[in-house]
């Protein structure tokens, strides 16, 4: 687990694993047995998107916000004027979410630490629109409300989380949306254009207001596969998330990013076990390693590098697999934090 959660900092031990965060099926008390007893040191909030409304990331997301809702349209998530019936659904699934958890950790005891999922400020202001059907991120001033909004709600999330479980907290911001942000690949509500993009600078702070205001240790996830890693570790990121599985040839600019995060000491989750069952030969730790033993061998660090500064993952969430696929991709990342580990003794 991380052996120490102060302000931003996360330290890994050898032989640490955890999950992106979202599980197949619809009951939360199997789902919250599953992660507390396979993923003690750094356990993984369990999320279903399977439910439907209000359990996908944004919904979710929406559900913890405070004095802000939305509700569900043909387009997706728009602002509500009050709180209706998909907002409270939402709320309702997470404090269910809540006490399958707390009833989990009564019956296997408390994990090492927890880590809640949450959508980052620009994917949670860019897949929400306003009442007239632009993207909330689009209005400075909506965007600010929905920032604040969020920082209130997940400080509340993460206290009654602590309370519920007795472990600290650590924060996971999912920005899968954040490279199209950047890059102005947004379409506008008629479809003929595209938001215009955001600066990097812009984008940067806003991201470390809310990492720097969370009072609690932050991963940040982009699995998309070019994730712009100098701007979340300039950001305050004390972790990153990302599919080493889908980086392709990490050569140039991609490769002094990953190298300087390392450099600073900011450890890496990298999702290395499919996120659903293998089509072809079956997988085995070993060459699930593969991956990984290659990125630290091109940044130019030595294999013990993945035992100090890397938590393995499946690439992204579960939801997709099977109950068999899920927990046995949660068994694979532990293996491989395992050969980490041993990578480090040797």
């Amino acid at each position: 687990m991380p052996e120490q959660l102060r302000g931003s900092d996360i330290t890994i031990a050898p032989g640490v694993a955890t999950a992106i965060g979202s599980m197949p099926g619809s009951d939360p008390v199997e789902a919250a047995r599953t992660v507390v007893g396979e993923l003690p040191e750094l356990m993984p909030f369990p999320e279903l998107p399977g439910r439907g409304v209000g359990a996908d990331i944004i919904g979710r997301t929406a559900a913890m916000l405070v004095d802000l809702a939305v509700e569900l349209v043909p387009s997706g998530y728009r602002v509500a004027g009050k709180t209706g019936r998909d907002h409270r659904r939402g709320q309702d699934l997470l404090r269910w979410d809540l006490d399958a958890v707390e009833q989990a950790v009564g019956e296997a005891g408390a994990p090492r630490a927890v880590k809640v999922q949450a959508a980052g400020p620009w994917t949670l202001a860019a897949e929400v629109e306003l009442a007239r059907g632009h993207r909330v991120l689009t209005d400075p001033g909506a965007l600010a409300d929905f920032t604040e909004s969020l920082v209130e709600g997940l400080r509340g999330h993460v206290e009654a989380v602590a309370a519920r479980t007795g472990a600290p907290v650590v924060v996971q911001l999912d920005e899968p949306v954040l490279p199209a942000v950047l890059a102005g690949r947004l379409p506008t509500p008629s479809d003929y254009g595209t938001v215009p993009a955001v600066p990097e600078p812009e984008a940067q702070r806003l991201l470390a207001g809310v990492v720097e205001r969370l009072g609690a240790p932050v991963v940040v996830h982009c699995c998309a596969g070019r994730p712009p890693v100098a701007l979340l570790r300039r950001a305050g990121a004390a972790a990153i998330a990302l599919d080493a599985t889908g980086l392709g040839e990490v050569t140039g600019a991609l490769a002094d990013e990953l190298g300087e995060t390392w450099q600073e000491r900011v450890p890496l989750l990298l999702g290395l076990v499919p996120g659903t069952p293998a089509t072809d030969a079956p997988v085995g730790p070993g060459r699930l390693a593969e991956p990984a033993f290659a990125l630290a061998s091109r940044l130019g660090f030595g294999r013990r590098a993945l035992a100090e500064l890397a938590v393995p993952t499946p690439t992204c969430g579960l939801a997709g697999a099977d109950p068999a696929w899920a927990r046995r991709a949660i068994a694979l990342s532990r293996d491989l934090a395992g050969v980490f580990a041993e990578h480090a003794e040797s």
